[in-house]
């Protein structure tokens, strides 16, 4: 699935990890990411955290499709950050799911985290293979 998401590849996400009930993505946030103010966009934020929710919802190879999100945006990210994105299953495990993923920021790839969004969303399975043997 990462391998066909154009949007990833256009704006540098990388699939860290992905298994049943987590995933984390991560991207390097660009200038041309952030606003007049010179910080991140929004909706690039809810980018990041509903990528790492689709590659959870979807590592089972049951294509999973979102059904509802929401972000709270507590801090600032600027040009030159990383930006880290941790979806995490809260409840399901049927057709629907509840995720919460944790969107944090570090000067560097490994450095200290600040938490900048708190995301949640929910999906639903739709009973098709995302990968056809």
């Amino acid at each position: 699935m990462y391998d066909r998401d154009a949007t990833a590849a256009a704006f540098g996400i990388e699939l860290v990890e992905a298994a049943p009930d987590r995933a984390v993505t991560r991207m390097q946030v660009r200038p041309d990411m952030c606003n007049g103010l010179a910080v991140i966009h929004g909706a690039m934020t809810f980018l990041l955290a509903d990528s790492a929710m689709a590659f959870a919802s979807n590592s089972e190879n049951d294509v999973a499709f979102a059904t509802s999100a929401g972000i709270d945006w507590v801090a600032p990210a600027t040009a030159g950050q990383w930006l880290t994105a941790t979806a995490e299953r809260r409840s399901g495990g049927g057709r629907s799911t509840v995720w919460d993923v944790t969107v944090t920021s570090s000067d560097d790839r490994q450095g200290d985290q600040t938490t900048i969004a708190l995301f949640r969303g929910r999906t639903r399975k739709v009973g098709r293979p995302v990968v056809e043997s």
